[in-house]
């Protein structure tokens, strides 16, 4: 059995959403973020950066959240949460289930490392916010997900990111975001990892 390494508010929820879709379980050892809101040094003893997600399975160890949801659609045989290989639509998929932390990420966290702490957000950082902000939503089309009604990898992806944003007030300029915001947390997927894990986000 798959085992995952979940840091309490944390990206682990995608791992349980996706796995949750799939109809497999998983052993869950969970980890308390320390009074700073960090991951414990027992994280460093699983992984030695101290990340989560880090999932165990066949004698494999492996961190990152695109990593792990690839590698558990490619380990049981999911082709529902991508579309069909090959197509545009898939290279579209792709392009922005990578996007999520490799650009989306570092922006978004301009604007959400100092509003957690209660401090205004910088100009600059807001407006870089707003220009992915408005790059998703045009992503969205027609809705309510990225590729319509299914919930796709990068739509779970996306889901941690546009959490902090919705819990720290950083959505109220962006309806449809706002939106797409509501309709991840109505999938079963999602509802089932809160449900088992806790919020995304941290309360207020």
């Amino acid at each position: 059995m798959i085992t995952l390494h979940a840091l309490q508010y944390s990206r682990a929820t995608r791992v349980l959403w996706l796995l949750a879709d799939l109809g497999q379980p998983c052993s869950r050892i969970d980890y308390d973020r320390t009074e700073d809101f960090r991951a414990p040094e027992a994280l460093s003893r699983v992984h030695p950066l101290g990340k989560s997600p880090v999932i165990e399975d066949d004698g494999m160890t492996l961190a990152e959240s695109a990593t792990i949801l690839r590698y558990l659609a490619a380990k049981f045989d999911d082709t529902s949460h991508t579309p069909p290989a090959g197509t545009a639509a898939f290279w579209r998929h792709e392009t922005l289930f990578d996007e999520v932390e490799s650009t989306f990420a570092p922006a978004a966290m301009g604007a959400i490392m100092p509003a957690f702490r209660g401090k205004p957000v910088p100009d600059a950082a807001r407006a870089a916010l707003d220009r992915h902000l408005d790059y998703i939503a045009r992503a969205l089309g027609d809705g309510p997900l990225l590729f319509g009604d299914a919930a796709m990898l990068a739509d779970i992806q996306m889901s941690y990111i546009i959490a902090l944003l919705a819990r720290l007030d950083l959505l109220d300029r962006h309806p449809k975001i706002a939106a797409y915001c509501e309709a991840l947390q109505r999938q079963p997927g999602y509802i089932a990892a809160v449900r088992s894990a806790g919020p995304m986000a941290p309360p207020e």
